[in-house]
């Protein structure tokens, strides 16, 4: 469905003859002259469904919300289009889009006849939002199915509580996860500071693509590529063997499995369409590992295995669901598959997962709340073992029970934060698919040399790399509520160390400094610029640079430094190495990238 929407301040229309054969009949009571109208140019494309009607509406809603027309009008309009659907099918969508805008809108519909050659008078208001194009595309292949959970509080201790009769008391943090996944409360929100902290370090939307579409400034980068570099490094730290792998992030809905699966993942899938063929962009690393995966030779001693990449992916989240660093229509996922030999494998492994998770969070201070999502069957015939995973959370966790047999998945695990703003955040997840080995033929050659369906456990053990970042700094945010300073970790920050000579009379010394911790791989700048010291050390501090080091006649004299400290305030005079070595032992175990902006400052545009 194409859509030209404008903002009227009057229009009007006469029916002229029949533009098909059997054109829709005329009423002779159908109002022609508006104002303050909200003009729908409607064609109907071929592939078009119910499901358009449905998203389109949702999209006149918020236009209408926007503008505020005092009517609206819908205008059967074939020149959008090559692709047109036949008569019959246009004439029975545009008469769903006006019934439904009718039930829905709080101001009077209406709709010109379908068939007709027609002429019209329109005087637009020229305002931004009067003129406005939109396609539609049909959800066919990713139909968003209505499933009936049950919701429950599972305690360590093996007990199923209904949540409403659940005591909260001793777990705010699971009260406000169940108000918002079994009640649907909308939370109070406010003021969320990660968004501040984002522009900050130079993430940002990008207005010249798709909304939902991001764009990494070089502070941002540096973030970036440490966290995609750390979950490489955390995935081969479970001491299985992982692989590495890249590939593309299209793929044709002809083939089999991609289309069964897409109709399993739901509706919030890109597609592209190229030579007349369907694509669906990538929503996480699956299609081309399993695609890769079905091709390898495996043998049951090799198992279990992992394939892992930083997998660029897409989902066409809603727009009012946005949010910068944390979600996002275009993202990088670091996926991990592990493949193994039965389920009973998999559940020993996600137990390695499960822990891996809880180790990455802590070292961020943070915990998670959990939701399980298991299948009937799963919860029949392997209660002993979900009772034993909950043992290993942080306290009890919500369930929600689905029927068996829909999802490729048997348990499904999202690990929540709560943000600065009381709002749950799922940041890392594992699941355990029994489905997709089948699907995509992914075999393994057992102790009988039979071939064998893998069982595949899916996990991003830190997050998708922006939402750990969110994580990051949603934990400076709850530091600064409860006031301190808010800081992030040396090993991600983008400049480590920033010196900062007293005077240009004290440049040369500044430079000996600055080249002694680089040449250890610290990421360090110089502020050369010819600006006042207390300017450049307020700059240096609004940057969140973890250690500002200024250089003066003392520090000369004495071959020494001065260091503030960011995360504990803390002021010290120290020599070079010292300091060198100070955050050596600090970053210790974390990926150490390059800078990726010229070392003085005095170089560097304004971002």
């Amino acid at each position: 469905m194409r859509i030209l929407s404008i903002h009227a301040k009057s229009f009007s229309y006469d029916v002229v003859k029949p533009a098909i054969e059997e054109p829709e009949e005329l009423k002779g009571e159908e109002k022609k002259n508006f104002e303050n109208v909200l003009v729908l140019f409607v064609t109907i494309e071929s592939q078009d469904d119910e499901s358009t009607v449905i998203q389109a509406l949702s999209e006149i809603e918020n236009l209408v919300l926007q503008i505020k027309p005092s009517e609206l009008l819908i205008y059967p309009y074939a020149h959008l289009s090559s692709d047109l659907a036949p008569p019959r099918k246009a004439i029975e969508l545009l008469n769903k889009l006006y019934e439904e805008a009718s039930k829905k809108l709080n101001i009077p519909v209406y709709k010109a006849p379908f068939g007709w050659y027609k002429s019209f008078k329109l005087e637009c208001y020229g305002h931004p939002l009067s003129e406005l194009s939109r396609t539609i595309k049909p959800a066919a292949t990713t139909q968003k199915r209505s499933i009936e959970k049950k919701f429950y509080i599972l305690t360590p201790s093996g007990e199923l509580v209904n949540p409403s009769d659940f005591d909260y008391s001793n777990y705010p943090e699971l009260k406000i996860l169940v108000e918002k996944e079994v009640y649907g409360k909308e939370l109070e929100g406010g003021e969320n500071r990660v968004n501040d902290y984002c522009r900050k370090f130079g993430f940002e939307w990008e207005p010249m693509s798709d909304h939902g579409h991001m764009r990494y400034e070089p502070p941002a980068v540096v973030m970036m590529d440490a966290v995609s570099r750390y979950s490489w490094q955390v995935a081969r730290s479970l001491g299985i063997p992982v692989f590495r792998v890249m590939g593309t992030n299209m793929f044709s809905l002809k083939a089999k499995p991609v289309y069964e699966h897409a109709l399993l993942f739901g509706d919030r899938l890109y597609e592209v369409e190229v030579d007349e063929e369907k694509y669906v962009l990538r929503y996480a690393a699956c299609h081309q590992q399993f695609a890769m995966l079905k091709d390898w030779i495996i043998s049951y001693k090799e198992l279990p295995l992992g394939v892992f990449e930083v997998a660029d992916s897409y989902r066409l989240e809603q727009r009012g669901e946005l949010n910068l660093c944390f979600r996002m229509r275009k993202f990088y996922m670091p996926d991990l598959h592990i493949l193994t030999r039965d389920l009973d494998e998999a559940i020993e492994v996600a137990m390695k997962v499960q822990a891996k998770i809880h180790e990455e969070a802590a070292k961020l201070g943070r915990k998670y709340v959990a939701l399980y999502n298991v299948t009937e069957d799963f919860l029949e015939n392997y209660r002993d073992k979900l009772v034993e995973f909950v043992k290993r959370e942080n306290g009890p966790v919500l369930v929600a029970v689905l029927p068996s047999g829909i999802y490729y998945w048997v348990v499904n695990v999202e690990y929540h934060i709560i943000d600065n703003i009381n709002r749950p955040r799922e940041i890392a997840t594992w699941q355990i698919d029994i489905g997709n080995g089948k699907r995509f033929n992914i075999v393994y050659v057992d102790e009988k040399g039979e071939k064998k369906h893998v069982v595949i456990i899916h996990t991003a053990i830190i997050g998708s790399v922006e939402r750990y970042i969110y994580m990051v700094l949603d934990t400076a945010a709850w530091t600064e509520k409860e006031g301190k300073v808010p800081y992030i970790p040396t090993w991600l920050a983008p400049i480590q160390v920033r010196v900062i000579p007293v005077s240009k009379e004290f440049l040369d010394y500044a430079l000996k400094v600055y080249e002694e911790i680089a040449r250890n791989g610290i990421r360090v700048d110089i502020d050369d610029r010819d600006l006042s010291l207390g300017k450049k050390i307020r700059e240096a501090a609004m940057n969140w640079i973890p250690y500002i080091v200024v250089v003066g006649q003392r520090e000369v004299e004495t071959n020494t430094i001065n260091v503030k400290i960011r995360v504990n305030n803390e002021q010290r005079v120290m020599k070079t190495e010292e300091l060198v070595e100070l955050i050596k032992n600090e970053i210790k175990g974390y990926p150490q990238v390059e800078m990726t902006m010229p070392e003085r400052l005095s170089a560097r545009p304004v971002f």
